[in-house]
């Protein structure tokens, strides 16, 4: 027997705030998240800006002994985490702990924690190396760290597909619930990757915008885009399936229909040049939907402002829809928010369940130069408010990861 699966509560950090409701009074403003990089010094870098979490108190969540004792992108999944529980009004004990699991990933997991304990190792020796330093760094942390937090003891595991982690991750909580394995599962995904050796990697390779125009860096679609602005935060999720929230009465904010993972086999870093891997991906999802692809009211991009990316998600668009592509909005929120990599795509499809709930669609904002390659309805510098019944989320990592979810506005 398969299950319907909706989504009941949602948790977001972000560069544009630290709940899903700051979140999302930003996106429909308009505000962009991107500055200067504050976390360290970039006097001999070349990329001087990032989406930096403001404000992040993490004993808000835990008390300080936890937090020490935890990453920065363990600590942004249990914040988002604890948000999504409460918003979905689980009671923790009447939920069945062998039927809650948690699916979160890090694309990257504890960077900062590597930096900083490979310097000691080098200053101080090996004795002084953190003896908590691996259980911090970990990826699979952030995803155990919310289970023993809210005692999930069904499937606890962490997906890792660099920029298409948190997508997935909410895609496999998806399968576990539509086929019977879980009644409720926690999941997304969680970065904090804005630290020297990241920035200095991705520039070295040329993916990062040298733009110090914070508003003119992240362009998605824009002829004059240059590369991707480096984001961190964290998106999680609680999916339910449809019987286990109707019998406790909570409140449906959307139904996840269909899911698509695909791979192009292709190239570590470039997606495939006609964009087959990932119009696959959103041909599948709309396929378990069980929907006509001109239903979809809306797309949040991929959408990462570098050349290639851009240009071959529009063609994989196309290669799905042929001339309804042209109809259908198709907005980058790393317009606002810049590149959340792991934490991506759930934070994006949080804006998706927003989108349906508020019959709002986000805006590209930044946008001044048309591309002729990137020619569908990317919502320039205004969002709009309208109904969205279905509403569609791509994200493709390095490796030639493709996944893509499609959400519905829940009715009987």
């Amino acid at each position: 027997m398969e299950h319907r699966v909706v989504i009941t509560g949602t948790g977001t950090i972000s560069p544009i705030g630290n709940s899903t409701e700051e979140n999302w009074k930003n996106i429909k403003a308009g505000v962009c998240g991107i500055d200067e990089i504050t976390a360290f010094d970039t006097e001999n870098f070349s990329v001087k800006l990032a989406g930096e979490v403001k404000d992040f108190e993490p004993t808000l969540y835990m008390d300080f002994k936890e937090a020490k004792r935890m990453a920065r992108f363990s600590q942004f999944a249990i914040a988002a985490a604890d948000m999504a529980v409460k918003e979905a009004g689980l009671d923790l004990e009447k939920v069945e702990p062998t039927r809650f699991g948690v699916i979160l990933g890090s694309g990257i997991g504890g960077i900062t924690n590597i930096e900083t304990e490979v310097k000691v190792l080098e200053e101080k020796g090996p004795r002084r190396v953190n003896p908590m330093f691996i259980p911090m760094i970990i990826g699979n942390m952030a995803a155990g760290n919310v289970a023993i937090r809210f005692g999930a003891k069904a499937a606890c595991t962490s997906v890792v597909t660099a920029c298409a982690t948190g997508t997935h991750s909410i895609g496999e909580a998806f399968r576990q619930i539509k086929h019977g394995y879980a009644d409720v599962m926690i999941s997304g995904g969680t970065e904090a990757s804005i630290t020297p050796i990241s920035v200095a990697g991705f520039a070295s390779m040329t993916a990062l915008s040298k733009s110090t125009d914070k508003l003119r860096a992240s362009i998605p679609f824009d002829a004059e885009r240059t590369g991707f602005v480096m984001g961190e935060g964290a998106g999680v999720v609680v999916l339910e399936s449809l019987e286990h929230a109707k019998a406790r009465g909570a409140k449906i904010l959307a139904e996840v229909v269909g899911y698509g993972s695909t791979c192009d086999a292709y190239h570590i870093t470039s997606p495939a040049p006609d964009g087959e891997g990932g119009a696959r991906a959103m041909a599948l999802a709309i396929e378990e939907a069980q929907i006509d692809k001109s239903q979809v009211s809306y797309i949040n991009a991929h959408g990462t402002s570098t050349k290639l990316n851009d240009k071959f998600e529009t063609a994989a668009i196309k290669k799905v829809f042929g001339e309804d592509a042209y109809k259908i909005p198709v907005s980058s929120t790393k317009s606002m928010t810049g590149h959340l990599l792991g934490a991506a795509g759930a934070v994006e499809a949080i804006y998706c369940v927003k989108a349906i709930d508020d019959s709002f669609i986000p805006a590209t904002i930044g946008y001044k130069e048309a591309d002729p390659e990137c020619d569908l309805d990317v919502v320039p510098n205004e969002g709009r408010n309208v109904p969205v019944n279905y509403a569609m989320s791509n994200s493709l990592g390095f490796g030639g990861h493709n996944a893509t979810l499609l959400f519905a506005k829940y009715s009987e």
